[in-house]
């Protein structure tokens, strides 16, 4: 099992949360998908870690912003 946190810029409801959760959700290897809406902290669990780009990418198809990355 591996977690990342992220930080995502631009969520403002719980609609941009279901947004960025069901695209995060899509990514190979992705168990769990964890929004915090009042910080921007994403917390994903996967099978394995993720390449940062397939993140970001899937964060900006939801119409958000990837700031940062941690393991």
């Amino acid at each position: 099992m591996n977690t990342a946190t992220y930080t995502v810029t631009g969520m403002t409801c719980g609609h941009c949360v279901t947004s960025v959760t069901e695209e995060l959700s899509e990514l190979d290897g992705v168990q769990e998908v964890q929004v915090d809406l009042p910080t921007g902290a994403v917390v994903v669990t996967s099978q394995e870690p993720l390449p940062e780009s397939a993140v970001r990418g899937a964060v900006e198809e939801a119409g958000y912003q990837l700031t940062s990355a941690s393991s």
